[in-house]
């Protein structure tokens, strides 16, 4: 884990005058098999407190509209006092997540341990190490669970054939033929017995998303593919459509969180490659990447595809890239830089992305709330959508919701001051 967290491009796009009056957010969920219900709870849950806490006008969110392929969740938020116009889509793709989550265990388990010891051999897991040390532990986690859980099972189906056999003298006697099976069964029951305390511990959760990435970057995961190519065309729409009624954003931001910072990058590439004169207008075209994944799949070697398009996006003046980045997080990469750690085809042309920043999250968190969620990995992971409890050059809503353009937030962030303490009964 290196730091400082803090890099500007030296060929990043020039500084657009003027203020955001209408914004276009197209949002990316990681992976996340529930993503059509938490994340519109969360933004609306979120932003109301942003408001309380900051003062700020009760938000005018729309109800949530679902295409009828359920791809794209759609809502707007209103123009007010500190506000812009903004329309709000959620790009989903939870359905592949959640047909992961139906594949039979086994073959799951199975995959994460070829996947895994695939990586050992090929020494990426040392250089996750080197990147993270927390997001080594976190890819490692489920490979480790599962040798236990093995060796657990293994020893009490050892035992329950032990007595019910001829191995004590005080035992059951019963034939091998009957003994074996049971053995195999109480290895398998003890483990579905304690589902609910794995999937407490994410222990599913994890192993499937670190076999995602693998499949993916191995060029596997033709679903996935397909889908990015889907979100690409919903995109170019969806900007169609405000162009033909008159509603042209000043800004069109594309934001992915955790796994979803990689599929927004791979989106945001196809976009520049599909639209030659996105970038160029009076539209600005931004990509926000929050405790991103992004090296968990491109730094597999043949993950060349995925370099690819991170190195478009790294040479391209069309759009400002904000990576922004917290060390309290076990599943980023803090410190990461493509430019500098991914060894990409530039060949010596202009370095205009990624901006790098860090959430900042010990100032923006009361420090009862820091002590409070620090050591919990996921509650952690998420406060780059949470609300800001004190103010801060980070902050979600600012970003999505503010008149300044990325790329000046990044820069030279307008800081919000918190409400005035409501004054107290009695005085």
């Amino acid at each position: 884990m290196r730091l400082p967290l803090s890099y500007t491009p030296p060929d990043l796009q020039a500084e657009r005058t003027g203020t955001v009056r209408r914004r276009q957010v197209f949002f990316i969920p990681g992976y996340d098999p529930e993503a059509r219900t938490r994340y519109r709870l969360l933004f609306v849950r979120e932003l109301l407190r942003h408001a309380k806490r900051f003062g700020d006008p009760r938000p005018d969110i729309s109800p949530a509209t679902l295409s009828a392929d359920g791809i794209l969740q759609s809502w707007t938020v209103g123009p007010d006092e500190g506000r812009v116009a903004t329309a709000y889509d959620v790009l989903l793709w939870d359905d592949l997540v959640a047909r992961d989550f139906r594949r039979p265990r086994v073959l799951s388990v199975l995959l994460l341990v070829v996947g895994t010891l695939h990586a050992l051999v090929r020494g990426l897991i040392w250089r996750f190490y080197r990147l993270n040390w927390l997001y080594g532990n976190v890819v490692i986690y489920p490979f480790v669970m599962v040798v236990l859980l093995s060796a657990l099972s293994l020893a009490i189906g050892t035992l329950v054939h032990a007595h019910l056999g001829d191995w004590f003298g005080h035992s059951l006697g019963w034939p091998p033929w009957v003994t074996l099976p049971l053995a195999v069964v109480a290895g398998i029951a003890w483990i579905v017995a304690i589902e609910a305390l794995l999937n407490r511990f994410f222990f599913w959760q994890l192993l499937n998303d670190w076999v995602f990435n693998w499949q993916h970057g191995n060029g596997w995961r033709r679903d996935y593919a397909a889908r990015l190519d889907v979100f690409a065309d919903r995109i170019l729409a969806r900007l169609a459509e405000a162009e033909a009624r008159g509603e042209r954003p000043d800004e069109v931001m594309i934001v992915g969180h955790s796994t979803g910072g990689l599929t927004a990058a791979e989106v945001a590439a196809r976009l520049l490659a599909r639209a030659p004169d996105l970038g160029t207008g009076d539209t600005a075209f931004c990509l926000a990447t929050l405790g991103s994944a992004l090296p968990i799949v491109a730094a597999q070697p043949f993950a060349r595809h995925v370099r690819g398009d991170v190195a478009a996006l790294v040479a391209s003046r069309r759009i400002v890239w904000l990576d922004v980045q917290a060390p309290q997080d076990w599943m980023n990469f803090p410190g990461f830089n493509p430019v500098l750690d991914l060894g990409l085809p530039l060949a010596g042309g202009p370095i205009a992305n990624p901006l790098v920043r860090s959430a900042q999250v010990r100032d923006i968190l009361t420090p009862e709330t820091y002590a409070k969620v620090r050591l919990k990995p996921f509650r952690m992971h998420f406060q780059f959508l949470l609300a800001n409890e004190r103010p801060g050059p980070y902050d979600y809503f600012r970003m999505v919701l503010g008149p300044q353009f990325l790329r000046d937030r990044a820069i030279r962030p307008i800081v919000a001051e918190l409400a005035p303490a409501a004054p107290q009964a009695g005085g």
